[in-house]
């Protein structure tokens, strides 16, 4: 049988990515698989101790246990980069493709080809980091193009903390950033329930909501060759014609 097997490197304290992916791909299974592997991350601050669970050294190793199945993509499905530069998932990939011969891609690298093909510049922004985290990420878009409009976050240093707030709350926050008119808003952290709030409120609010653990099956499926749009249910990201090759 023909299988698309996607590998996902998952903060360690993370519950809420796993089961959403699953729940996207569950109309496409078994012909498109999600595998899981995980690395320590219980705290996203600008503490040294937490910078240096982003040391590629454990994501390279969960890498390569996960190829140990054959992956046909492999994705860090976090969102470090927001606030520690790009760049530092450029070279993470670059460097699990090296490693393993399996194309790679990030949760942060995904939403950025979404902005991008969707010539978002005027961005809004929901995550649950701290004042320093939100004010790095809000810089580092800034820079690449994309003015966050609009933001608000909750103030936790997380990570397991961030999956305990419910639906409710993130629609409250996405209405109030919603006010600021942006091209497009993004619910910014992948241990957020955000994916299953998306369709509904884009009904509601008529703006585009890019979640991070969507993109980053929309991102996964493009590089496996299989077409994004066969996941319904989810939102625009998956039926935007500006979003399929």
């Amino acid at each position: 049988m023909d299988r698309t097997l996607i590998g996902m490197l998952t903060p360690s304290s993370n519950t809420v990515l796993e089961p959403y992916t699953s729940a996207m791909l569950l109309e496409l299974m078994p012909e498109v698989t999600a595998h899981f592997q995980r690395f320590t991350v219980t705290e996203i601050s600008m503490r040294e101790q937490a910078l240096a669970q982003f040391d590629p050294a454990p994501q390279l190793a969960a890498a390569q246990l996960l190829n140990d199945a054959r992956m046909d993509v492999i994705a860090w499905n976090g969102t470090s980069s927001s606030w520690l530069g790009f760049e530092a998932d450029r070279r993470l990939c670059a460097a699990i493709t090296e490693a393993t011969g399996v194309p790679a891609t990030s949760s942060v690298l995904a939403l950025n080809e979404v902005l991008a093909r969707t010539e978002v510049t005027r961005l809004g922004l929901v995550t649950p980091y701290l004042d320093d985290i939100q004010a790095a990420i809000i810089a580092n878009y800034r820079a690449a193009g994309h003015e966050v409009v609009a933001e608000r976050h909750l103030d936790d240093r997380g990570n397991f903390s961030f999956s305990e707030y419910d639906e409710a709350t993130l629609v409250g926050l996405v209405r109030e950033v919603a006010e600021a008119r942006p091209q497009a808003i993004t619910i910014l952290c992948t241990n957020l329930r955000g994916a299953g709030i998306v369709a509904e409120l884009e009904r509601e609010l008529g703006i585009p909501i890019y979640d991070s653990v969507s993109v980053t099956v929309w991102m996964c499926l493009k590089l496996a060759g299989v077409d994004p749009a066969r996941i319904t249910g989810w939102g625009m990201l998956f039926a935007d014609p500006r979003l399929r090759d």
